[in-house]
């Protein structure tokens, strides 16, 4: 079926869902390894703390993309997965910042990931669904849009929360300040509300034979054939996916290296203090906070930007030179002694996170099967979680036995693994370009 061109405000719904799902990505990212510490974690055990993130999305996101490709109902075929995710997500946010303890706070992450998982993967899928070829680097764009707008805010909530309401940003030993906790209140009402709109706003495309879908259902079921679907797309993976998953390892890499250590790394190699307790790391913390919403707030502006660029070069060029600037940027955060010129650092970060979010899946998505797109967009999704797997096991044994301890040196080895990336570009083969 030749799919129909839709309008801009057709595309922002379906997409608005992502506002949302940001919101809890980034309060995640920008003050899980501050609650972490708080409750009494080690600088190198963080990183295991941190493993249930990508192995929970490792799981999920395949299961998920087969589940969906073979779903239709009253809401569709990936709008149920869209609002399941947000309910269970929300919960997990107004949960997390109240843990009494340390073993509390990582299984709430845990179900935090596997929830915001839950929603995100059909996310990608329903661009492919519902948009022709033409349109996919615009609304992965938008998408791009949402995630960058949605960071923007949830990232700097906690230092909102302490500058603008005078919200305190320090508690006793072992307790959450009491501006993070407000901020993941936020952030639950935001997921749930966003993934509400789209869910409400957005049409999907029933199977051309219904009856052929349904007899298809009855004739595949079972956990062992979805088991083999998903593994038998695994080995019949395009060219494009496997060369795009080497550059995409490096950047995923590089990214779960700064979400894990910028806060520990400011807040010392800049601030000069490892003391949660401390007002100076506290607003080091809220800082980070700040710096993350920079360079989302950036990579929303660039979402469009880089259409019009993506049409004048090419995608793979973009990519390309995005992928540098930002490795640059981050590992620049070792030269740096002033926190507010860290500011220019996170605009390259910004420009390589706008393109992470929609390039690589428009270049992907002209190579997929349509009937298969859920499931491998979520295997797909293997190739983001791990190198966070990855770097989860090693970087905090080489930041204990190599970096003495210094978070900053991670940031580094950060940088350079994505300006490699960056290079590895250049030899995908962007097959609807």
């Amino acid at each position: 079926m030749e799919k129909p061109r839709l309008n801009f405000w057709q595309i922002w719904n379906m997409s608005f869902g992502f506002l949302g799902i940001q919101f809890g990505f980034a309060l995640q990212n920008a003050n899980v390894s501050r609650i972490f510490e708080t409750l009494g974690a080690s600088i190198d055990a963080i990183p295991i703390l941190w493993i249930a993130a990508p192995t929970t999305g490792l799981i999920i996101q395949p299961i998920i993309g087969y589940m969906s490709d073979r779903t239709w109902g009253r809401l569709g075929r990936r709008r149920p997965y869209f609002l399941i995710g947000a309910v269970l997500a929300s919960a997990g946010l107004l949960i997390m910042p109240n843990s009494p303890a340390l073993w509390v706070a990582a299984g709430m992450l845990w179900m935090m990931d596997a929830s915001i998982n839950i929603s995100m993967e059909p996310f990608r899928a329903l661009v492919a669904d519902l948009l022709p070829s033409e349109q996919r680097t615009t609304g992965f764009a938008v998408q791009s849009f949402f995630i960058g707008t949605g960071a923007i805010v949830a990232s700097a909530l906690p230092w909102m929360f302490t500058n603008w309401f005078g919200i305190s940003n320090t508690a006793p030993a072992g307790e959450i300040p009491p501006s993070v906790r407000f901020a993941f209140y936020v952030g639950a009402a935001a997921f749930f509300g966003a993934v509400l709109w789209t869910v409400i706003r957005t049409r999907e495309y029933p199977p051309e034979d219904l009856a052929a879908f349904e007899r298809m259902k009855r004739e595949q079921r079972g956990l062992m054939h979805g088991v083999r679907d998903i593994f038998s797309s695994i080995a019949g993976m395009p060219r494009t996916m496997l060369q795009l998953a080497i550059v995409q390892f490096f950047s995923w890499f590089a990214l779960f290296a700064m979400w894990i250590y910028t806060t520990p790394a400011v807040t010392k190699h800049i601030y000069g203090t490892s003391d949660p307790t401390s007002l100076l790391y506290n607003q080091g913390a809220d800082w980070v906070g700040v710096l993350m919403a920079v360079y989302n707030g950036f990579a929303a502006v660039m979402a469009f930007v880089i259409i019009a660029m993506a049409r004048r070069f090419s995608r793979k060029t973009v990519h390309m030179i995005s992928l540098v600037i930002g490795g640059i940027g981050l590992a620049s955060f070792f030269f740096i002694s002033d926190p507010n010129l860290l500011l220019v650092s996170e605009l390259g970060i910004g420009l390589a996170w706008a393109s992470i979010l929609s390039m690589p899946y428009a270049i992907l998505a002209g190579s997929l099967p349509p009937q298969k797109m859920g499931v491998y967009m979520g295997i797909f999704n293997f190739f983001i979680v791990l190198p966070q797997i990855v770097a989860a096991s090693i970087l905090g044994f080489m930041v204990k036995s190599f970096f003495g301890g210094e978070a900053i040196y991670a940031l580094v080895a950060g940088g350079m693994s994505m300006i490699l990336a960056g290079v590895l570009v250049v030899f995908v083969d962007d097959v609807d370009a």
